[in-house]
């Protein structure tokens, strides 16, 4: 058997896995969730305000804020890991979604290191925020993964690395 045979196994293999590690994350994400809105007793909406900085990130921490209606999460340096209070920040997105209307994710990078790894650190980012978003009851085909025109994040490295999430008008 030659190794040309094995090839439609490996790629069934290789998206099985895939399927199995964002099904875990998006069931973690919907755990998360529902914790978060037990214990609360107010809707998600009604608190984000509180949950969100009101600042873009100076140093390299993950966070969330919320500017004009569009959610931005800011990643650390090398990593897709969401801030404390991201579904929070994302309320008023997941309701209009569930009524809906469509979200637009851009994924943006910093200029620093190498362009073809930070573009697909960058597409990691937005799909991480996506999963979030599916967990917290989206529906896929009420967002789309934009690629932005200009990916590299203009302003400081820390402001570079975000997604944006916008409810498209």
């Amino acid at each position: 058997m030659s190794s040309q045979d094995d090839e439609p196994e490996i790629r069934v293999m290789a998206f099985v896995l895939m399927a199995a590690v964002t099904l875990a994350v998006g069931l973690a994400v919907g755990i998360g969730v529902q914790k978060s809105r037990g214990g609360s007793g107010t809707s998600t909406s009604a608190s984000a305000p509180a949950a969100v900085s009101a600042a873009a990130p100076v140093g390299d921490d993950a966070s969330v804020v919320v500017e004009n209606g569009v959610v931005k999460f800011y990643f650390a340096s090398g990593k897709a890991d969401l801030a404390s209070g991201a579904l929070d920040a994302l309320g008023e997105a997941i309701t209009a979604a569930k009524a809906g209307k469509k979200l637009v994710l851009s994924g943006f990078h910093d200029a620093t290191g190498n362009p073809a790894f930070n573009a697909d650190l960058a597409k990691q980012r937005a799909i991480v925020v996506r999963d979030a978003l599916v967990g917290a009851g989206v529906a896929e085909t009420a967002m789309e993964l934009k690629k932005p025109e200009q990916t590299t994040g203009t302003g400081n490295n820390a402001e570079a690395r975000r997604v944006e999430v916008m409810i498209a008008p």
